[in-house]
């Protein structure tokens, strides 16, 4: 083995130990995948990662710095300049052999920079940009290390990505409401009768729980919209794991109905016996 291959494994390596740290439902559902693309899945998700914290766990002068060293990185992985790094080995090996667009990864750098800005949206159509950035073109991004060239199933691995923001925004009211971001748009709070302090409270009356209903019907249509687009997927493979991965995230959606829509005392989860047991049933179904 060579010294640049030794470097790029072990940047396959970092990638693989980032995304079972981070993203474990990811990380389970990844392991399905043949060893080249599951390394790919990983040396991507760990510079996504990487952008995210740069946000989340930063000051906003820091995180805006962080974020134009991270673009440089990227940009350096796509251009013919020598490389140090094995996680930038292993994202540029990724993205020379699946032809990832670079344009991909700016759009999800610009959604990052919302979040250094924006704390707060007006509707749902002021909202939607920033979800397609942030999780609709990673769908578009695994739609290509699934080697997928059907145009038509853009639209589902962006409303996939959408969906599961859409989940996360759900999930992480209390968290997000920390760091000083309100995701749910002011007109569906405005809709029924929602207050910022009603969310610093914690509070879970009733209209409370109609607005959380709401917006669980509204992420659901969004994961339906999805199987035509799964089908389109050429690799068994590849579709089960798409397939875990939207079943998984519905499964937050059910566990949030059955906590009585309080998403402040306990954070929903699924836990790894249930994800393994969706899997395994996807399986089946695939056979």
């Amino acid at each position: 083995m060579s010294m640049r291959t030794n470097t790029i494994s072990l940047g396959f390596k970092e990638a693989e130990k980032i995304t079972k740290h981070f993203a474990k439902t990811f990380y389970l559902a990844s392991l399905l995948l043949p060893p080249d693309k599951k390394r790919a899945l990983h040396s991507v998700y760990a510079i996504c990662r990487i952008c995210d914290e740069s946000v989340d766990n930063q000051k906003t002068a820091p995180s805006l710095y962080y974020l134009d060293e991270i673009k440089t990185d990227i940009e350096s992985a796509y251009s013919e300049s020598s490389l140090k790094k094995p996680l930038l080995l292993a994202f540029r090996k990724t993205i020379d052999d699946y032809k990832i667009p670079k344009e991909y990864f700016y759009e999800l750098l610009d959604g990052m920079r919302m979040d250094l800005t924006k704390t707060k949206y007006r509707d749902f159509t002021e909202l939607y940009p920033y979800c397609y950035k942030v999780a609709g073109v990673i769908g578009l991004i695994m739609l290509k290390i699934f080697s997928c060239e059907d145009k038509r199933a853009e639209k589902s691995a962006i409303e996939l990505g959408i969906g599961m923001q859409l989940t996360n925004i759900l999930r992480d009211i209390k968290e997000d409401f920390k760091r000083g971001r309100i995701y749910i748009p002011e007109s569906d709070m405005k809709k029924f009768n929602i207050f910022e302090q009603t969310i610093a409270k914690e509070q879970v009356n009733e209209n409370f729980k109609a607005m959380v209903q709401d917006w669980i019907k509204k992420t659901r249509e969004y994961y339906q919209n999805t199987e035509i687009g799964i089908r389109l997927i050429p690799s068994k493979r590849c579709r089960i794991v798409a397939t875990s991965m939207k079943e998984m995230y519905s499964r937050i959606l059910q566990e949030i109905e059955k906590n009585n829509y309080d998403v402040f005392s306990r954070r929903a989860c699924v836990s790894k016996i249930n994800k393994i047991g969706i899997i395994i049933r996807i399986i089946l179904m695939e056979s």
